[in-house]
């Protein structure tokens, strides 16, 4: 199957990528730059450069493919200016979608984010999940936005969403993958407790071809293989360690109170905060995600907790980052 990729060379991306020429697809693969066009092609793509903003580049990157996976997208917190993340995400999502009805291009792949589900503190979120109202993040908000516009949009291209939730696994030390990282090597001794669904990230690769192949069009699907509270998932990493994780719970107050601190700080350095009130807003509410729509309807099945944890600490190891 001729089948093209947008954000191939970000993390869940790339993984997406690498599944999809392993099941035998023709990959292009868009590239912003040499450098990543050098790394998808590593990976068994054609390069094609271009930016998703660009629509007569991406229609030329469409250009017989049967399908299409947008995965670019920008992902920040604590964001001084977050008008480019919604440039990105929902310009360049409407924009995609155009350039895959221009090419001809039979089914988009939209990656949203279970984020975008919007379940009130507590609830269990499914895909018929009503919205709660408002928002915990300007990330949220974007791809809120971004899965409307693809849902709205009048082409012929038949649109499914995949929502995953946080993607965890080999090659992702960025983002959360960063701060588990940071806990497991002591550099981060202080936590909140919360609630956080995870999917190991070659599930996630698996879940966006099998939405292609079996999603009905304008369905979406969470991608959730977990749910864990933070101090759970620090005992699972200590026993798979064989040695105690230290780290230190804050109560929530405390980390409002320090996260107001720091964000200051870093605005008057004009430098991009490590910690914000945004950020803890989303850790307190907490997030419990049911992908069992993907199991039923997509034929998705899940590594546990305990396998994705283990590939992510051999894969530290592995990489001398441990």
């Amino acid at each position: 199957m001729r089948v093209a990729v947008t954000g191939g060379s970000g993390v869940v991306g790339a993984a997406v990528v690498r599944h999809l020429v392993d099941c035998g697809d023709e990959v292009t693969a868009v590239a912003r730059s040499d450098e990543s066009a050098a790394a998808l092609e590593a990976l068994g793509a054609r390069p094609a450069l271009g930016d998703v903003l660009d629509h007569a580049a991406m229609v030329a990157a469409f250009q017989g493919a049967e399908i299409v996976y947008h995965v670019a997208g920008v992902n920040e917190m604590c964001s001084r200016d977050p008008s480019h993340m919604y440039r990105v995400n929902v310009d360049g999502t409407r924009t995609v979608l155009r350039a895959c009805a221009a090419a001809g291009v039979k089914r988009m792949v939209l990656t949203s984010s279970a984020s975008t589900i919007g379940e009130r503190k507590g609830e269990v979120a499914t895909e018929e999940t009503p919205h709660r109202g408002y928002y915990l993040s300007e990330y949220e908000k974007s791809k809120h936005h971004a899965e409307r516009v693809a849902f709205a949009e009048k082409t012929p291209v038949e649109v499914v969403a995949v929502n995953p939730s946080s993607v965890q696994g080999p090659g992702r030390a960025t983002g959360t993958g960063k701060l588990i990282l940071s806990v497991l090597r002591g550099k981060l001794p202080f936590l909140v407790e919360s609630v956080v669904t995870m999917i190991d990230i070659d599930d996630c690769a698996r879940g966006h071809r099998l939405a292609a192949l079996n999603g009905k069009p304008g369905e979406r699907y969470l991608l959730s293989g977990f749910t864990t509270t933070v101090s759970e998932a620090i005992d699972l990493a200590a026993k798979i360690l064989g040695r105690p994780v230290n780290a230190r719970f804050l109560p929530i107050g405390v980390a409002w109170a320090g996260s107001a601190v720091v964000a200051a700080v870093a605005r008057v350095a004009k430098k991009q905060p490590p910690l914000c009130p945004e950020m803890v807003r989303v850790i307190a509410h907490g997030h419990r995600h049911d992908g069992s729509k993907a199991t039923r309807e997509l034929g998705l099945h899940y590594r546990t907790a305990e396998e994705t944890l283990q590939r992510m600490v051999e894969w530290f190891q592995d990489e001398g980052l441990m």
